[in-house]
């Protein structure tokens, strides 16, 4: 019986696969698209880090550090900000190559 030189290939959305059962995966997205998700999830991060504390051991007294600068403008900003670089990042298309 004669060998062929034809190989058996299986074409997926994703994933790539040949008879000697080499695997060629792609990401969904570019490097930089996940590059600026993790940027926008550390924006979010510092946001609500900012966003925290502010609250007072004893029930009976008043802190005013609860309404200072930092938690009603600063943080809310940078968070909202996160959330935009998130969606940029997820949308965004990189050039492509020609």
């Amino acid at each position: 019986m004669k060998k062929s030189n034809i190989k058996n290939t299986t074409t997926n959305k994703n994933v790539t696969t040949t008879k000697e059962n080499k695997l060629n995966l792609q990401l969904a997205f570019g490097p930089i698209n996940y590059i600026m998700m993790v940027a926008g999830i550390v924006i979010l991060a510092i946001g609500y880090i900012l966003l925290s504390g502010g609250g007072s051991d004893d029930p009976n007294t008043f802190n005013p550090a609860m309404f200072d600068a930092r938690r009603l403008t600063v943080a809310p900003i940078l968070i909202v900000l996160g959330f935009a670089v998130e969606i940029f990042a997820i949308m965004y298309k990189g050039k492509k190559k020609e």
